[in-house]
């Protein structure tokens, strides 16, 4: 059959195109016809064409997960999004852009979304992936709490209530964090006995205030003090880091 002549439902095109987002090609891959013909049928069908480029998913509300309402999963995603996350500026829209899947999947899950993980090409490589959605109510919240567009230089201390400050913490680390164990051998030509474990948990922003946030809130919390320097810097800014050595990583 030629791919002119094939026919779609309206009512199927709508649910893969509208509700379902697929783009025109993978609904093309579906009926074995051309995007071009799949073009045409939105036309014809007056389905409101999406413009080109990278597509935003929405997620289906569902007031029970409602994400105004703190909790470990809730915490936990809004750590990742505040150190590996983007607002858009103009749009409600949030994405994170990781190489690891199971971090993804496991914001997810924390968020009750079925957004599809995608893969991310742009300045990555072809190891990355991609998940973004729109939520508006989820965008505001993290507005409310102090997270904002473009927040690398801009990031400050967020509104986090000390309950669930730990889980917020894990997702910090997981989104721009370090632990990092490794034997030291430095010593071993004096002897052979000298060899010992290292163990160092860090984490790095462009923000100062946010890294000094963070680390007067752990040792609130924990009587952990930890040590903030300069890591590398940058063209216009310098990359801070918040270190615990081993005896305060294990704490």
């Amino acid at each position: 059959m030629y791919a002119s002549c094939v026919l779609i439902s309206p009512a199927i095109l709508r649910a893969m195109y509208v509700d379902e987002l697929r783009t025109t090609d993978q609904i093309a891959a579906h009926f074995g016809c051309s995007g071009t013909t799949v073009r045409r049928h939105l036309r014809r069908f007056k389905i409101a064409v999406r413009p080109r480029g990278p597509c935003v998913e929405r997620i289906r509300p569902r007031n029970d997960l409602a994400p105004r309402t703190w909790s470990v999963e809730v915490a936990y995603a809004v750590g990742l999004i505040a150190t590996d996350g983007n607002l858009g500026r103009k749009k409600p829209v949030l994405t994170i852009v990781s190489k690891d899947t199971d971090l993804l999947e496991t914001v997810r899950r924390c968020l009750a979304l079925t957004t599809p993980i995608r893969r991310h090409t742009a300045g990555y490589g072809h190891r990355c992936h991609h998940l973004g959605w729109h939520d508006r109510s989820l965008y505001e919240w993290l507005r409310e709490i102090g997270l904002t567009p473009a927040k690398s230089l801009t990031l400050r201390p967020l509104s986090v209530p000390d309950e669930y400050f730990v889980d917020f913490r894990r997702g910090c680390i997981d989104g721009d964090g370090t632990i990092l164990v490794y034997p030291d051998r430095y010593h071993v030509p004096k002897c052979d006995r000298y060899v010992y474990e290292r163990l160092y948990v860090s984490i790095v922003s462009a923000s100062h205030a946010f890294i000094d946030w963070l680390r007067a809130t752990v040792q609130r919390l924990t009587n952990v003090n930890g040590s903030v320097g300069v890591r590398q810097r940058h063209e216009t800014h310098p990359i801070w880091q918040l270190r615990y050595a081993k005896a305060e990583s294990i704490q």
